[in-house]
């Protein structure tokens, strides 16, 4: 939990700010990106010490940038959290938006795979390296409204578990890091009351960082991580008529 060098996507807001300030506090270096740079500034203004580089996590040549900025700024680099994503609501029973779906994919998914294949023969060669995966609880439990997004938190999680079986002797933990409904700027939810407060899922995340664990599962996301099954269907239903019950999303 200490004496890291990490380097975490998306870190200028929401979760990802919040890991950031947590790990900085802790005394690692942290290195943070994201696409909005007034954000970066302002997480590195409130941080003395945390580190940013430009990324755009939807272009390759971006990512391979960085990554060489990273390995020669930080070469003690031994941490990666990819955390940026983007989430918009879709229709997936009629016609999906193509433009939101390419970003939604490229993002979500093609980021984490691009960013950790940049850092990946780096990081086998560091002690205590971690790659950690932001993934969601809607990888199980599906958003209907939200089935791209939905869709590649799903395909991230499959994609995790085939790095940890890959990397399982090089040296390297594999952690997935699948939050409930938090509250931050997806989809509006700063306010939103049937989200868990962002300062309550840092806390309880780091405390399950500390434990070693390889699934960081902040309730409720223990219950709807162990739906997927025959009968996942009834959970789905159930969980999206809550949401279509309430108060509108985004």
């Amino acid at each position: 939990m200490t004496g890291n060098t990490i380097f975490i996507t998306g870190g200028g807001s929401g979760i990802g700010r919040g890991l950031a300030e947590a790990f900085h506090k802790l005394g690692n270096q942290v290195i943070i990106s994201g696409r909005r740079k007034e954000r970066l500034q302002q997480t590195l203004d409130a941080n003395p010490g945390m580190a940013a580089i430009e990324l755009d996590i939807t272009d390759p040549d971006s990512i391979q940038a960085a990554a060489q900025t990273l390995l020669s700024r930080y070469p003690d680099l031994n941490v990666l959290i990819n955390n940026a994503g983007v989430m918009m609501l879709d229709n997936a029973g009629g016609a999906v938006d193509d433009a939101l779906a390419q970003l939604t994919v490229t993002t979500n998914l093609l980021g984490p795979i691009r960013m950790t294949s940049a850092l990946v023969e780096h990081l086998k060669a560091k002690p205590d390296a971690v790659i950690a995966n932001v993934s969601s609880v809607l990888g199980f439990v599906p958003m209907a409204v939200a089935a791209v997004y939905s869709a590649t938190k799903a395909a991230l999680h499959s994609y995790t578990l085939s790095q940890r079986y890959l990397l399982r002797e090089q040296g390297i933990q594999l952690v997935e890091v699948a939050p409930p409904w938090v509250r931050t700027e997806l989809l509006n939810s700063s306010e939103e009351e049937r989200a868990i407060p962002l300062d309550q899922f840092i806390t309880q995340a780091m405390e399950q960082f500390e434990s070693g664990v390889d699934e960081v599962l902040v309730s409720p996301a223990e219950a709807m991580r162990a739906n997927p099954g025959p009968n996942e269907h009834a959970w789905v239903d159930q969980f999206n008529d809550m949401l279509a019950s309430g108060p509108a999303l985004g």
